[in-house]
């Protein structure tokens, strides 16, 4: 019987695991419109169909209702483990044309430099993004839609570049690892066939661009003769293919590392994977931070008489990145209202302070005005928001004395007790003294 529940859990879990994520992604189709600008046009693609086969959907160009057929199996598992809460993904098509990689290093990729005759025909581009997902894939749509039983395109996947990391956050000072994946299958039997069996030779190319540069950070060929520019700033990356079937499909793995990441390493990266005459890239957006720390000077008691000011508060807020964002706060708790509230008085914030690491610090300021009696135990917070932090933020507090409204405190009394001891001990000390000088006078008036 336990075992019969365990068959029906795990046939229930694979179930919801296939029929997860969306069945339909929808995407606009840009081209350019003869000098006007570019022109966007309404289109889908059909990941998986219910048994009464694919739904109608008139509103679309028939042309741009494709059904996709995924050989290699990549896109179709990058959907079924879409998050459901997740945001509707980006989608976006366009017209490509095959071409050999225009970078010197990527030359060996295609030796003769006329596109394949089996590459000919119609190609679509499709870039799909989202905050879970950044994937590139090229299609090979059917050149006329099927009729029956609904108007829809065919269109058969030949590659897909995939990163499952599209916005990844790294602390400032560790490594950053951009995970990667590719999966490539022949568009025709014919061009599979007129390759020697096994995958494809291919390229991979990692780029950041920031303030507008491009920079080149590493380039591979595996498997191919010939010089690679230098790897830039201790950069690495996993390039190989997974898996050596004769004719495909093939699955790759293109991750990047980077060591001890620094502020100035944020940015767009460029992920782009060259095969002979066929590209894909997908983008990243690497964003460095490190949470600040947050202390108040006074550290444990700010001291003052009725109807004086308190000593000048000082929160240091130290050793952060980025250095938009921080906001300083200053918050009254346990007040006459017994409740917290805005602190008043006067408030500055120092400028910033930069580090060797690249992060920064800075000094918030705080003067009170004269306190009264009501204030005595009150406690003064500064609290700090920065986007490396939860949403309730970071504080340090001190407790405000007003003097003469309190009795002596624990460290007073430890201080009064030892004062008392060590003035017992020096009394007794002088007393012993005093008896010993007294007692050298008489024996020496004996002995004369």
């Amino acid at each position: 019987m336990k075992s019969l529940s365990l068959l029906l859990a795990v046939a229930l879990g694979l179930a919801t695991a296939v029929s997860a994520g969306p069945a339909v992604i929808e995407c606009w189709f840009v081209e350019d419109a003869s000098g006007k600008g570019l022109a966007k046009r309404p289109g889908a693609l059909l990941l998986r169909q219910g048994t009464g086969g694919p739904p109608p959907r008139l509103d679309l160009d028939p042309e741009l209702y494709l059904n996709v057929h995924d050989p290699a199996g990549a896109l179709q598992a990058a959907f079924r483990r879409y998050p459901r809460g997740a945001p509707a993904p980006h989608c976006e098509m366009s017209r490509f044309v095959p071409l050999p990689a225009s970078a010197k290093w990527a030359s060996g990729l295609t030796p003769a430099q006329n596109c394949p005759r089996a590459l000919d025909g119609a190609w679509l581009m499709v870039s799909i993004s989202s905050p879970v997902l950044s994937l590139s894939t090229l299609l090979r749509p059917q050149p006329e839609p099927q009729q029956e039983p609904v108007l829809i395109t065919m269109a058969t996947v030949v590659l897909t570049v995939l990163t499952h990391t599209p916005a990844p956050r790294v602390r400032l000072g560790q490594d950053a690892l951009l995970d990667l994946s590719f999966a490539y299958m022949p568009p025709t039997s014919e061009a599979a066939s007129s390759l020697p069996p096994g995958p494809p030779p291919f390229g991979l190319e990692w780029r950041r661009q920031h303030l507008g540069k491009g920079h080149l950070l590493l380039a591979a060929t595996p498997g191919l003769n010939g010089q690679m520019p230098a790897a830039q700033e201790g950069a690495v990356a996993f390039a190989a293919w997974d898996d050596d079937e004769p004719w495909g499909p093939w699955t790759g793995n293109g991750t990047f590392w980077l060591p001890r990441v620094q502020p100035f390493q944020e940015g767009t990266y460029l992920a782009t994977i060259h095969l002979p005459h066929l590209q894909g890239q997908v983008t990243l957006e690497l964003a460095v931070y490190k949470p600040p720390k947050v202390s108040l000077m006074p550290a444990t008691l700010a001291r003052a008489a009725p109807g004086e000011a308190p000593p000048e508060l000082l929160c240091l807020v130290s050793h952060f990145y980025p250095s938009g964002g921080l906001e300083v706060e200053w918050e009254l708790r346990g007040g006459p209202g017994g409740h917290s509230q805005k602190a008043e008085g006067q408030r500055w914030l120092s400028a910033l302070r930069h580090h060797s690491d690249g992060s920064v610090s800075l000094s918030g300021h705080l003067q009170l005005p004269p306190v009264t009696t009501e204030q005595h135990g009150a406690r003064y917070a500064c609290r700090i928001h920065h986007p490396s932090l939860p949403a309730s933020g970071r504080s340090a507090e001190v407790t405000l004395e007003v003097a003469g409204l309190s009795g002596p405190s624990l460290e007073d009394s430890v201080g009064l007790f030892l004062s008392a001891f060590l003035l017992l001990g020096l009394f007794k000390a002088l007393g012993w003294a005093a008896v010993y000088l007294s007692t050298c006078k008489d024996s020496k008036k004996k002995a004369e």
